[in-house]
């Protein structure tokens, strides 16, 4: 066994950071007996207290196992589910801990139920389904989620007002190209998606976001579309107001706007009832948008937009007739997934999962940086850590050198949203919590409120 162990730092520490990294390699595989610890210590020259609780740290974190008679083992699938986390960030940078938004956890895909819904839907699918695609998606996948969207999120729509698409992108692209041209977008968002709208010509109005959401009652006279998360705004995490939400939708019918519904997190609710979707308050006037990429796998590109009438064939003509559409099989998978129940059970098993994840993440910075606020929590896979002003960039520039990827609230502010003192934090940490492996997870949150603890402390 090599082991490199650098010069500086606490002996323990980077002892068990260089025994994590080992294993995190791929180097040591699950059920590979460890030296013993006295053995290991004379080979380092390190005391052997040094080695013993620097394996029972690892043992405790579940990297190793320890049993009577049989020494110290590298856990078995740690190292396949340690490899989950990219060795290199874009830039080089050294990745140890992912922390990047947007990332359900990999390693809960459902596979057994996924598979089993894929041999049945073969099994059963008509001899048309092999054949050209139809652009608004399969009739079995468009029956299924009208009637599970309208049981889980409160939308109202028939299957002829869905149209199946590769993802929300795939949608925003689609209706991008068919509004006119001046967008009321919300302040903060994915800077992906800002991107989307600029490639259509889309002129941008950011709206000012607070802890009640986007201040929809600022909607400009000019635009004729509304881009909102009123569930779940991302990335701030604020539940959109009810008498904002009402705003919106007086707005739509008094204009004839359009107000397009992204449901990011939806489904992911854990301190209260789930927020209904927007859409059934005015679904001539809202399209409901939605996808798989967090509730199930990004890997299944599969979307949906939920279109008033009008909307239908509009969007089917701009899809056009040689659209790069979602796999059929695919959808027929999904379809019966949600038909019969494993998508249910899917979605309730792992709210009870990331709401676990969420909770350990609030104990630990309660614990470790209990001057510094959490906030977006109440859904979703990540949360808001804010920081004092002046403080996000070195604080990520430390996270990074320690090898946690993870992201600032500024980089998701619209270039052309304006500053108001009122606005709320302008500066934070976006912590996404869902998907590393369990084993990494506890050291993770230790590293990271350390570092934001030391970091907002500075001056």
């Amino acid at each position: 066994m090599h082991l490199d162990l650098p010069a500086d730092g606490p002996r323990r520490g980077v002892l068990a950071e260089a025994l994590r990294e080992g294993v995190r390699s791929g180097r040591w595989g699950g059920g590979m007996r460890m030296p013993a610890y006295r053995s290991l210590a004379a080979d380092l020259g390190l005391a052997r207290s040094v080695v013993a609780d620097a394996y029972a740290e690892l043992v405790a974190e579940g990297w190793f196992v320890a049993r009577q008679g049989s020494g110290t083992r590298v856990a078995e699938g740690v190292a396949a589910a340690g490899a989950q986390a990219p060795a290199v960030r874009a830039g080089g940078e050294r990745v140890a801990y992912d922390l990047l938004q947007g990332k359900p956890d990999p390693a809960s895909f459902p596979r057994a139920a996924w598979a089993a819904s894929a041999r049945r839907s073969l099994a059963a699918a008509p001899t048309e389904a092999f054949g050209p695609g139809d652009p608004q998606g399969r009739p079995e996948l468009r029956r299924a989620l009208a009637g599970y969207l309208a049981r889980a999120r409160g939308v109202r729509c028939g299957p002829e007002n869905i149209v199946v698409c590769s993802g929300f992108a795939n949608g925003l692209r689609l209706l991008a190209s068919l509004r006119p041209r001046d967008w009321a977008v919300e302040a903060y968002g994915l800077p992906f998606h800002h991107g989307i709208l600029d490639a259509a010509g889309v002129r941008p109005h950011p709206l000012p976001v607070d802890e009640d959401g986007a201040r929809t009652e600022e909607i400009p006279a000019r635009a004729r579309t509304l881009l909102l998360t009123p569930a779940h705004q991302f990335p701030t995490g604020a539940r959109l107001l009810p008498a904002r939400r009402a705003a919106a939708v007086e707005w739509a019918r008094a204009t004839g706007g359009l107000i397009v519904e992204d449901d990011y997190d939806g489904e992911f609710r854990y301190d209260r009832k789930p927020v209904g979707a927007l859409q059934g308050l005015a679904p001539g006037h809202v399209v409901h948008a939605g996808s798989l990429s967090k509730s199930l796998s990004p890997a299944l590109r599969l979307g949906w937009l939920v279109l008033p009438d009008h909307l239908v064939e509009r969007v089917l003509a701009a899809k056009g007739q040689r659209e790069s559409w979602a796999s059929a099989l695919d959808q027929l998978a999904l379809a019966d997934f949600i038909e019969c129940g494993a998508y249910d059970r899917h979605v309730r098993r792992m709210r009870l999962r990331y709401r676990d994840r969420r909770d350990r993440l609030v104990s630990v910075l309660a614990e470790r940086a209990p001057r510094l606020r959490v906030t977006g929590i109440a859904a979703g896979l990540h949360a808001v850590v804010e920081l004092p002003a002046g403080r996000e960039a070195p604080v990520l520039t430390a996270a990074r050198a320690a090898g946690l990827a993870l992201d600032g609230l500024s980089s998701y502010r619209h270039p052309a949203a304006r500053t108001a003192p009122r606005e709320g934090p302008r500066e934070g940490l976006v912590v996404g919590y869902a998907a590393p492996a369990e084993a990494a997870f506890g050291r993770a949150l230790e590293l990271l409120a350390d570092i934001a603890a030391r970091g907002a402390a500075e001056r």
